[in-house]
């Protein structure tokens, strides 16, 4: 990237750390969607500074050709349209090529969720008869009992687990806090790790889930949810499949898409009704099974069509 470019490009993440509060990760994804970005341009002869709206449309139909998922794409789009908006504050360009730039449908797929036979053969996969099979049985309970996301349960400290009152403090995107409530299943094993913890001296560090009394990794806990789950004969497992599972089974035994938005730090009810899509399915088949007169022809009909 040319170093005017690349300044701009520094100069746009460190304002939108500062003015947005953007978490770590998301400030990293936005860095590599304009490395994308500088690098279609440099492709095709441009700079970034004078990209018109029809080169950002070629830009999004080539992000789709190589492959990137709907959410990625959509993502991409909006750091362009960030980086633009910037650029004409700051006086760099005179118009705005992003302005109104059309995003891809981001929710055109169904996110993977677990049954709860299979989340009750995940959590029961590690072996409790050891202090990492305590420590992951902990990890697997907090995250479906609270619907964490990967960054909120390696960053959890113990000044933000409450478990006299069933509560923890999640630190999510763009440094907002939410209280989320637990279950009792997930409380136990929290006590039995803290427990473990206490019996092996780790009690030092302030994080919640250790590795070697260090905090664990974003990549250790990939790796913990992969390997217990392929224990369970399941396959294709992520965090993020736990925390799909989490709303999906909420939404599905009754909770309102309001709630389930608030314990999930949603800031947009649309985000949240990316699990309609499933529970529709869910409340189509109970009530075919369960209505008197879901599959019943009336004898009238019957005899019109014969």
């Amino acid at each position: 990237m040319a170093a005017t470019e690349r300044n701009l490009t520094k100069e746009f993440i460190t304002f939108i750390q500062v003015e947005k509060g953007l978490a770590r990760h998301t400030l990293e994804s936005y860095t590599r969607d304009l490395a994308r970005l500088h690098s279609w341009a440099l492709k095709n002869n441009k700079a970034l500074s004078n990209l018109s709206r029809g080169d950002l449309r070629k830009w999004i139909a080539s992000l789709s050709r190589d492959g990137l998922a709907p959410t990625s794409v959509a993502r991409a789009v909006s750091a362009a349209r960030g980086f633009f908006k910037f650029l004409m504050l700051d006086g760099h360009i005179t118009h705005n090529p992003a302005e109104d730039l059309d995003t891809p449908q981001r929710f055109n797929y169904l996110p993977k969720f677990l049954t709860e036979d299979e989340i009750n053969n995940l959590l029961s996969a590690p072996d409790v008869s050891t202090e990492e099979g305590i420590r992951d049985r902990a990890i697997l309970e907090t995250m479906y009992a609270s619907g964490l996301r990967v960054s909120e349960l390696i960053g959890l400290r113990l000044s933000d687990v409450d478990l006299l009152s069933g509560l923890i403090v999640c630190h999510g995107k763009g440094s907002k806090e939410r209280r989320v409530p637990l279950g009792k299943s997930a409380i136990h094993w929290l006590q039995q790790y803290s427990a473990v913890k206490a019996r092996y001296g780790k009690q030092s560090s302030p994080y919640v889930f250790l590795h070697r009394g260090k905090p664990i990794t974003r990549q250790l806990a990939w790796s913990i949810i992969k390997r217990r789950s392929e224990q369970a004969g399941i396959k294709n497992v992520s965090p993020h499949t736990l925390r799909h599972s989490f709303a999906t089974h909420l939404l599905q035994h009754g909770a309102d898409s309001r709630s389930v938005q608030a314990l999930l730090g949603h800031s947009d009810i649309s985000t949240t009704q990316i699990y309609t899509h499933i529970t529709d399915g869910h409340l189509r088949s109970a009530y075919n099974r369960h209505h008197p007169r879901a599959k019943v022809i009336p004898a009238d009909v019957k005899e019109k069509t014969t």
